[in-house]
């Protein structure tokens, strides 16, 4: 079934068709993405440290919660999921840990960036980047450590920042060169930096749309025209759901009491998103029957 999975997500990056992809923060988010249609889910590094840590996205999540939260994903969808990997928690040697840990609980992609670590939030100010020589050596252990050769390898550039974009696009076909599937020109800052970028790079493509970070949003129609093959919006449910609580609690401390008239999502809706009705259905199942 992963093998499949994985296809998929090869196939829709090859049709350069800009895809929607949500980004998630946590397995409910996962099944809210996948109830509404999307193709596909992100694991978002920021919002798995905004969520589960409470912390900004400075480098704090380790491997291990990164496995635990990509497997409880696949647990409760059929959605290719692509694994925000954020540096890949050390050298060459690392990577290639981190990739076979994270295809083993259930990724089809895993991206990876060239940030020096501690990472910093690619919208955040104060980045530095790593020789590019050292970062497609991270992308060439990532490439052979994958069992599946659907697995994808994503390869982001944070250069953007502190060495310009022609840097910047330069050091993303080194990473093709080095066996990237796709990569990802991360925070351009000008709709025309924006476009050049698969004009100059000929693997397909990541856009990040962050909703109040660097970059502009554009239109999906014109990000379709220019063939970028993925349109990343990694935090829109992160900011959504932090809206939806501020919203719903500000009432309850206003008045002291809260009802489905309210800004919250029925008690059915929620039991039917996490699939309680089937545990109903296999409770009964296994029931023990007295004789």
């Amino acid at each position: 079934m992963s093998a499949s999975i994985n296809r998929k997500l090869r196939e829709l990056v090859e049709r350069r068709s800009a895809t929607l992809i949500p980004g998630v923060a946590n397995a409910l988010a996962a099944r809210v993405v996948e109830d509404l249609g999307f193709e596909a889910v992100y694991l978002s590094g920021a919002g798995l440290s905004n969520t589960f840590l409470g912390l900004p996205d400075l480098g704090f999540v380790g491997l291990p919660e990164l496995v635990q939260h990509t497997a409880a994903i696949r647990n409760v969808v059929d959605l290719p999921i692509i694994v925000d990997a954020d540096t890949g928690f050390g050298n060459a040697l690392n990577v290639g840990h981190t990739v076979r840990a994270l295809e083993r609980a259930g990724a089809s992609a895993v991206q990876l960036e060239d940030q020096v670590s501690p990472k910093r939030c690619g919208h955040f100010e104060g980045k530095s980047v790593i020789p590019a020589g050292e970062m497609v050596q991270k992308v060439r252990a990532a490439a052979e450590a994958r069992i599946d050769p659907d697995f994808l390898v994503i390869a982001r550039t944070d250069a953007r920042a502190t060495l310009g974009i022609d840097a910047a696009l330069d050091r993303a076909q080194a990473y093709v060169e080095a066996g990237a599937d796709v990569t990802f020109v991360e925070a351009p800052e000008s709709l025309e930096e924006l476009m050049a970028i698969p004009k100059r790079v000929a693997a397909p493509q990541v856009v990040n749309m962050v909703v109040g970070g660097k970059t502009p949003i554009v239109e999906l129609a014109q990000l379709r025209q220019a063939r970028f093959a993925l349109v990343l919006y990694a935090n829109v449910a992160l900011q959504g759901a932090v809206h939806g609580m501020q919203a719903a609690l500000r009432q309850l401390r206003d008045e002291g009491r809260l009802d489905e008239s309210g800004p919250v999502a029925p008690f059915r809706e929620r039991q039917r998103l996490v699939g309680k009705a089937e545990f109903d259905a296999l409770e009964k199942r296994y029931a023990s029957r007295e004789e």
